[in-house]
Order: C-alpha cells, then structure tokens, then sequence
C-alpha cells in the first residue's frame, strides 16, 4: 500500500525540478528551433509565391513581345512582298509594252512587204494573164 512519508515529498520535489529543468534545458530550446523554422518556411514560401508571379509576371511580358515582335516581322513581310509584287508588276508592264511595240513594228513590217509583193503581182499579172493564155492556147495574143 502507498505511504506517505518523506519520499513521496521527496519524489514531488524531484519531479517538479526535473520539469522545471527539462522545460528550461529541452522544451523551450526545441519550441524555440521549432517556431524558428515554421517562420523560415513561412518566409521561403512567399519568396516563392513571389518568385512564381514575378517569373509568371516575366513570361507573360516575354509573350507579348514575341506576338509583337511577330506582328513587325509579318508586316515588315507583307511590305516586302507587296514592294516585290509591284516592283514585278511594273517589269512585267514595261516588257509587254516592249513586246507590244515589237509587234507592231514587226506587223507594219509585215504589211508593207504584203503591200509590196501585191503591187509587184498586180504589175506582172496582166503579163503573166497574157503568157498563160498563150501557153494554153498555144499561140500568141
């Protein structure tokens, strides 16, 4: 059966100062580490939460100087072409104008040698008119 005497005064002093001690010397220091490195934590996730919007902050102003920088380079294009085109579309009207007077020169060429052989025809045809009917009939008209 249980006593009580000197030691179990005895015991409750001891176990009071062992938490006192324990408490002063093992409880508070581990608390103490504990807290600290719930606020670093605390600390390091907002710098990453910061970090992650300034990189999203980042990625977001990269897009929109690529879709920038890509519209320029598509207009810049599109100028180019358009110059190209026109560039291509007079040359092409200044050598159909060229062609154009080549065959027109090359036509009236054409023409006046027409013109030319009809009239050397026309002068020779009453003679040859006259030469065939003789040659036919086998006497001279």
């Amino acid at each position: 059966m249980v006593t009580i005497d000197k030691t179990l005064l005895f015991q409750m002093i001891n176990v009071v100062i062992l938490m006192f001690l324990l408490n002063g010397v093992l409880y508070k220091p581990i608390k103490k580490i504990l807290k600290e490195r719930a606020e670093k934590m605390l600390g390091m996730q907002s710098d990453i939460a910061k970090f992650d919007k300034n990189a999203r902050l980042r990625q977001q102003e990269v897009d929109a100087k690529m879709a920038k920088a890509s519209g320029k380079a598509k207009a810049a294009l599109d100028a180019a072409r358009a110059e190209a085109q026109a560039a291509g579309d007079e040359k092409l009207a200044s050598i159909k104008a060229e062609v154009d007077s080549y065959k027109e020169k090359q036509m009236a060429e054409i023409t006046a040698q027409i013109d030319t052989a009809r009239s050397g025809l026309q002068a020779n045809l009453q003679g040859f008119a006259t030469e065939m009917a003789s040659k036919i009939l086998g006497r001279a008209i």
